[in-house]
């Protein structure tokens, strides 16, 4: 079997949990199959059975006094680049609603079965009218037609199905809930330290990884740090903001705030590691999250966590077991929970032994990628099945 999977993000271009999850399953995958990755940027990549190409906008999408939609018509013209190249697979695999056109057109023009894997969904996000402006609406246009019109859509947890299922018009069994993972072996506890000698960190702290969103909550953490017991410094790694605003809101809250130390750009993942190892409890403030792939690799990193209790989030995190749930958009619920673990270690310590037991069970990438192959197959046996049936009928 082969597949060809489309996403924006592939390494080194990866800025969220979407493009880590197409980095960790390709490389699964292709331990028994053939895996073809169409992805936007210039890498050209051949592994084994993983081959790698990368697909740049067009110049045109950016000329102009026009420039409030060069992000979505840019990526528009991307994925035609994308199948404009002769594609021999069994099927096509998307992720996000940036790579939802360009599978889209594979099914028609090559005839293949489409599956597409929801990350988010754009009804649930609302302020990125504020990032995109009335091309927010193609954006949102785009994902419905991909999902309507998929053989199978893959939801990332039971609440991102249900939402699913709420917002567009798809046969509840076309969608299969397959979890995001991690990688068991990067993301453990470490002892090292150069990262935090590096950043000067010498003090303890509570961490937070995300992009710099609205949906991340990153504000509300922020407020938080007004009620959190003194002692503990609170450590930002973000990237890739939504917009300038929001970039500058959040550079004047840390201004005003002495114990936020923000860390605006990418790290390496051996740094990541090494704080998510040594930080006292991550927190992950989101106000929507279809699976929150962030908690996985602190649990798996053996660090407590207190969360918001939305969305996959209440299927990654056990309140009271491996971290606390609290309300969204709450600082001082926030503030309590984290003061809560601050004031026993023991528990803290526990929490984190537990996340790391709760990872090696239910989220390592082989188990991820075998109900995904399991998925294709039965996808592909369909599909043949069907066109054998017209072609009898015709």
């Amino acid at each position: 079997m082969k597949v060809t999977i489309i996403s924006k993000e592939y390494p080194p271009h990866v800025y969220g949990g979407a493009g880590v999850h197409v980095k960790f399953l390709t490389r699964e995958l292709a331990r028994s199959m053939q895996v073809e990755v169409r992805c936007f940027g210039e890498q050209q990549v051949k592994e084994g059975n993983l081959t790698v190409k990368g697909y740049r906008a067009w110049d045109r999408m950016y000329e102009g006094d026009e420039s409030r939609f060069n992000s979505t018509l840019g990526t528009f013209s991307t994925d035609l680049s994308v199948v404009r190249d002769k594609m021999d697979s069994d099927l096509v695999h998307t992720h996000t609603w940036y790579a939802s056109l360009a599978g889209y057109w594979a099914k028609m023009l090559y005839d293949i079965p489409l599956v597409s894997t929801v990350h988010s969904l754009e009804p649930l996000r609302p302020w990125k009218e504020e990032q995109l402006g009335r091309s927010y609406w193609l954006s949102a246009w785009v994902e419905r037609m991909a999902l309507e019109n998929s053989e199978r859509i893959v939801a990332v947890s039971k609440g991102s199905k249900e939402d699913i299922l709420k917002f567009f018009n798809v046969d509840p069994d076309r969608i299969k809930v397959i979890h995001n993972g991690i990688d068991l072996n990067l993301y453990r506890h470490v002892d090292t330290d150069a990262a935090r000698k590096s950043l000067d960190l010498n003090e303890p702290y509570i961490l937070f990884v995300g992009r710099v969103s609205r949906q991340k909550g990153m504000t509300y953490l922020i407020d938080a740090m007004k009620h959190v017991d003194p002692g503990v410094k609170c450590v930002l790694c973000s990237s890739a903001p939504d917009t300038k605003e929001l970039e500058e809101e959040i550079s004047a809250k840390v201004a005003a705030e002495p114990r936020v130390m923000w860390i605006n750009y990418m790290l390496r993942e051996e740094q990541y590691v090494e704080l998510y190892s040594h930080a006292t409890i991550f927190v992950c403030p989101s106000v929507y999250e279809p699976f929150g792939i962030i908690n996985l690799e602190a649990m798996g990193c053996s660090t407590p966590v207190v969360a918001s209790a939305v969305g996959g989030i209440l299927e990654v995190v056990v309140d009271g077991e491996t971290g606390f749930l609290v309300p969204p958009a709450e600082p001082k619920a926030l503030a309590d929970a984290i003061n809560k673990l601050l004031r026993n270690p023991d528990m803290a310590r526990q929490f984190g032994h537990a996340g790391r037991r709760r990872v090696e069970q239910y989220f390592s990438w082989t188990s991820i990628a075998k109900k995904t192959e399991e998925m294709y197959q039965e996808m592909v046996d369909e599909w043949k099945s069907k066109k054998s049936a017209a072609s009898k009928a015709g």
